[in-house]
Formats: C-alpha cells, structure tokens, sequence
C-alpha cells in the first residue's frame, strides 16, 4: 500500500457532526455539519463510478475504482455555514460510501481509471479528480450502467431521463425536500429489477475538480470512499494551507 496521510481530526470531518470553529487568517469561521444518510449504493460488480451524472456520465468507459461487490451506504455530510447557524445556507461537504465501521486512521487519494487504462504515476500531493461541470457529484456502479442506462443514440438522456418534466425526473428527485435532503438523492436507474441505483449530492460550491479520498483502518483496509467537496476553511494537511 502507499503512504498514508495522517488525518487531522479539525481537516477531516466526513461523517462529523456538531459546532466546529476555525480561524484562518485572523478570521473566525463556525460550521454546523450534520449527516444525511442517502440508503445503500448496490454495486453488483464492485465498480464503482465517481462522476458528475449529468455531465460526464457515460454509456460504458467511465472511470472507475473496484472494491469489493455489495450494497454499502452512502452518506452526505452537509455544512450549514449561515452565520446565525439556522440552516439557511447549506453547503454539501462530502459523499461517502463506507466499506468498514473500523475508525479510519489514515487516507491517501484514489484514482479512477477507465477499463484498461493505467493509472498514472502522481506525487503524494497530486491527484485526478472527478470533474464537475453541473454542480452535482455521483456514485454508480459500471456494471448496472451499462446494462440499464438506454442507449445515448436511441435516447437524449438530458430531456428524458434529467429533466423530463415529470416527478421521476432526476432533476426533480434532487430538488424534493421531502425525499432525503434538497440536493441529494438515490435514485432508481431505467428498469432496475435488482435495485440498482444511483446516490447523488450538490458539490458543495459548486463545478470544479473535486479529490476522491479513500479512508484506511490500522490494519490498512479500505473503510470508505469519499468525495471531498473543499467545504472546510482548512486544507487536509497544514503544509498545505
């Protein structure tokens, strides 16, 4: 396994949740986090696609990471960064799809790949991120993406499956309040039978290329993968600020 980064528990708060202050350059900031759970991410094949899914989403040949197939939950972990602290600005931080309970004592970032691609050789401070032009991050599975999703010649996915218009549209999944969260859902692809799906999230500030984080146990097992969506004040290591 590479080297693990340390992590740092004021620059690391997937899965937090309370009052967390910081100061940088001699200005206070205060975040309240809080978790939403978004259900289980079924990964019949362990591939699982980091994307935007209304941007870079593709057909078949979409970067991927394997692990080890199974339903695992997702979970956002979402800032309300008002300055009266009463959830009326709210910035999403990170998905998380968690492997393990084991408490994570160390990360390091994760490339995906396309099928048949080698990943490429990166500095301890470099990586290849999911890029965002729709202000929306994802997790899919490969496999029930390529078996479900229609054919992008036989059909425009923007008019009939984004934004069609209709209470199943995926736009509108993501905006019902009564769903998980106003920006976040888990939604059905075309025809699962199996419950194949789809979790997705705002990202945060919005379009940009944002880091998938893997979490590692002592033991250096895997116990989650994450988006980080540069929420926090504070970079993930202080050489870094």
């Amino acid at each position: 396994m590479s080297y693990l980064h340390p992590i740092y528990p004021d620059r690391w708060m997937a899965l937090a949740e309370g009052d967390f202050a910081w100061t940088v350059d001699d200005k206070p900031i205060r975040y309240r986090l809080h978790t939403v759970p978004c259900g289980e991410l079924w990964l019949k094949q362990g591939r699982l696609v980091p994307c935007d899914p209304f941007v870079t989403l593709q057909w078949q040949g979409n970067p991927e990471l394997q692990l080890p197939p199974g339903c695992y939950p997702v979970v956002a972990t979402v800032a309300d960064i008002s300055e009266a602290q009463d959830g009326s600005h709210l910035r999403e931080c990170y998905l998380s799809l968690l492997l393990s309970a084991q408490p994570a004592v160390g990360w390091r970032f994760l490339t995906p790949v396309a099928p048949g691609v080698t990943a490429p050789l990166l500095g301890g401070h470099e990586f290849v991120g999911v890029p965002v032009d729709s202000g929306t991050v994802a997790f899919v599975d490969a496999d029930a993406v390529a078996r479900l999703m229609p054919d992008p010649d036989e059909m425009d996915w923007q008019d009939e499956l984004f934004d069609s218009g209709q209470p199943d549209a995926w736009f509108a999944r993501m905006d019902d309040t009564s769903h998980l969260q106003a920006g976040l859902a888990n939604i059905a692809l075309p025809g699962a039978t199996d419950g194949e799906n789809l979790i997705l999230a705002h990202s945060g500030w919005g379009d940009g290329t944002y880091a998938v984080v893997g979490t590692f146990d002592a033991s250096g097992a895997l116990t989650g993968v994450h988006i980080d969506l540069a929420v926090l004040p504070l970079a993930p290591l202080p050489e870094w600020d």
